[in-house]
């Protein structure tokens, strides 16, 4: 009665009731979905939009990110790491001190990787004021550490990395990282990096395309850590490998200078005692 009242011919409709029977249900679908039906069990097609509007924290980081690109011409190394003797030994110092002193994550070796390849690439650890047209190279590592938090993409800024030893890296970038995911961090920990980190952790993908934080010239992507293949002269064997993604800004860093510096990171995180060598290259 319904449906004649309607004017709708019930020949058009599949039921969803039992037996295939035509409820009210499939009516009011029928109405709001025009002339196809819904069909019981099958894709739907979705409908409906929403508007969010982009403010406050999300709105600068939007800005930050839009005035990199725009004045920053990128230019993007990936490197495959070797990490399975970085591994073992980040596992050993995990088991013998990872209870009195914390557990590490590979950050605090890649940071002490950092600030050993920077010494002989200072290009790498620098900020340009474009409009000055001035580089200034930093002593110092001030290393940004880029952290996904609910309002989207914060930086907080872990200072003089090169002076801190594993756990008090560990221990920093925990804090920090905290912190900003808190929204207490302060002014002065979100400033002043010469120098980003990125990872997105297990989800870093094969390789990614890391925007540089500006006005610092490089930023270093780190990707997530996988087994594969890798032949050793005569057979392929297991290994625990691991792409770089280190963005560079080609105005102030060259591609034969980003490529050594690349090297550097690659060398010393496949060789990790080469990280706690106290001598240097007069």
């Amino acid at each position: 009665g319904r449906a004649r009242e309607l004017g709708i011919d019930l020949r058009r409709l599949r039921g969803s009731g039992p037996a295939g029977r035509i409820l009210h249900e499939d009516l009011d679908d029928f109405i709001a979905h025009g002339a196809e039906p819904v069909r019981s069990g099958g894709p739907v097609a979705r409908t409906g939009e929403a508007e969010i509007r982009v403010t406050g924290i999300r709105r600068a980081i939007a800005e930050r990110m839009a005035l990199a690109k725009q004045r920053i011409p990128h230019f993007t190394i990936v490197e495959e790491v070797d990490v399975e003797a970085l591994e073992e030994l980040r596992a050993g110092l995990n088991s013998r001190f990872g209870e009195a002193r914390g557990r590490l994550t590979l950050l605090p070796f890649l940071l002490r990787a950092l600030s050993e390849a920077v010494v002989d690439h200072p290009e790498i650890n620098a900020t340009f004021d474009d409009e000055a047209g001035v580089v200034t190279r930093h002593a110092a590592l001030h290393c940004g550490i880029a952290t996904q938090t609910d309002a989207g993409l914060m930086v907080p800024v872990l200072r003089h990395a090169e002076a801190l030893d594993l756990w008090d890296t560990a221990r920093e970038i925990r804090r920090l990282s905290d912190a900003a995911r808190e929204r207490r961090a302060s002014p002065k920990e979100l400033s002043g990096s010469t120098l980003t980190v990125t990872s997105l952790g297990p989800l870093g993908a094969v390789v990614t395309t890391p925007i540089i934080n500006h006005p610092e010239v490089a930023i270093v992507g780190v990707n997530k850590i996988a087994v594969r293949p890798v032949w050793n002269g005569s057979e392929f064997v297991p290994r625990r490998m691991m792409n770089l993604s280190c963005s560079f800004d080609h105005r102030v860093v060259d591609g034969w200078g980003a490529a050594e510096f690349v090297a550097a990171l690659k060398r010393l995180l496949e060789l990790p005692a080469m990280l706690f060598m106290e001598w240097r290259d007069e």
